[in-house]
């Protein structure tokens, strides 16, 4: 028994937060079918490395596990015709267009909720379905930089820095996809009515600022780049060792300060607190001393001690050879979708559930690999398949290797 067994999701969704959200889904039991365009490319789904022999993305591979795929062109008729089939049983929604792109191919909620009144329906959106953005296209980069985060966060010299780390899409449009699907699914058990669902990627980053949000919005005082407790104006910071690595010293609490002061041997620091006036000062005393040993050797010396220190690993380190990622089994084997005997690893699903823990049969297929399956189920004959691929509706999948 899985946790999400039971729950269909039909899934428009493209790139990463809403793939990521419906494979968290997934995984937990959900059924899933995406639903992709025959003549327009998936970026993320078509992003290279391959899998050698197959002509299935490692994106792919990973954001399609445990879901089935259908092509359709949903500016024909017979492809809506196929989706107001679908969503009798398939009564969840995932979507990711711009506001007023399913209203306009006949598919929006209130269209919908007239054939299914139980569907439940998340739109997932840059900047939602209101508002004077509500058209704007944005990525990553743009819904961090308005919400006020990157205005305090970065160095003095340079300004915001990257990271490298969809936080927007993932901490935000994934996660809150699902909470707030969950939630619906909930309250529909309780009142059997379903819903609609606004899900905005710049609305959720507003409360990543956090204590410093909490703290304007009482004061008025607007927080400054490496003037805060977490953002460079203490000791919370990475220091550069010998051998060109680097470690994260978060060691904010007095009892982790003291032990930290007392591992590189300057106990003297440890009066001057995580936080001095002369802040400078004290990072350029732990910094000459963090430089003059190699990170092994840092590794060593922190060894057991309480002091919230840790290596910056690569990727290599963290994903493959890491103790604690394998006891946790964060990567795991899984076979390669119709391939025998092939594996990849991949990265699971963090959520440990004692009762129903997670099975990863397999990994995802290739897009639109389940199209003649999917409308053969629905009750089209292989006759009118092949006549919906000629009109252009759909597309048969075709492996290209």
């Amino acid at each position: 028994m899985k946790a999400l067994k039971g729950l269909k999701i039909l899934d428009f969704s493209t790139l990463l937060p809403g793939p990521y959200a419906t494979l968290m889904l997934a995984d937990l039991g959900a059924e899933v079918i995406k639903v992709s365009s025959p003549d327009k490319k998936d970026i993320v789904a078509d992003y290279p490395p391959y899998i050698d022999g197959t002509d299935i993305s490692a994106n792919q591979a990973w954001l399609g596990r445990n879901k089935k795929n259908l092509f359709l062109n949903l500016k024909t008729d017979e492809a809506k015709n196929i989706i107001k089939k679908l969503i009798m049983e398939y009564d969840i929604i995932m979507e990711q267009f711009r506001p007023g792109v399913m209203e306009r191919l006949g598919l929006g909620y209130e269209e919908l909720k007239k054939i299914n009144p139980k569907i439940i329906y998340c739109s997932l959106t840059g900047y939602g379905q209101t508002g004077p953005m509500k058209n704007n296209a944005g990525h990553d980069i743009n819904y961090l930089a308005r919400s006020g985060n990157m205005n305090y966060s970065g160095k003095e010299s340079i300004g915001p820095v990257l990271t490298n780390m969809q936080i927007a899409d993932i901490g935000v449009g994934s996660l809150h996809s699902v909470i707030g699907i969950l939630s619906a699914v909930y309250y529909r058990t309780i009142t059997g009515m379903g819903q609609y669902i606004d899900i905005s990627m710049s609305d959720g980053l507003i409360p990543f600022n956090a204590m410093e949000g909490a703290g304007f919005l009482v004061n008025g005082k607007e927080p400054e780049r490496e003037r805060t407790r977490l953002n460079g104006g203490s000791a919370y910071d990475f220091y550069e060792t010998k051998d060109h690595r680097y470690l994260s010293v978060g060691s904010l609490e007095p009892k982790f300060w003291k032990n930290f002061c007392e591992c590189i041997n300057l106990p003297e620091l440890i009066e001057e607190t995580v936080m001095p006036e002369n802040i400078k000062s004290l990072k350029d005393k732990i910094r000459a001393r963090i430089l003059e040993k190699d990170l092994k050797e840092w590794n060593e010396i922190f060894k057991g001690k309480d002091v919230c220190v840790e290596p910056v690993l690569t990727m290599k380190e963290a994903l493959l050879e890491d103790e604690h990622i394998k006891a946790r089994n964060l990567i795991l084997d899984v076979n390669v979708a119709g391939e025998n005997e092939k594996k990849i690893k991949q990265m699971v699903t963090p959520i440990k559930l004692s009762e129903c823990p997670i099975n990863y049969k397999e990994t995802g297929y290739p897009l639109g690999y389940h199209t003649t399956e999917i409308l053969e189920n629905l009750g089209y004959s292989m006759e009118e398949i092949k006549k919906l691929e000629k009109e252009k509706v759909t597309a048969i999948y075709k492996k290209n290797i």
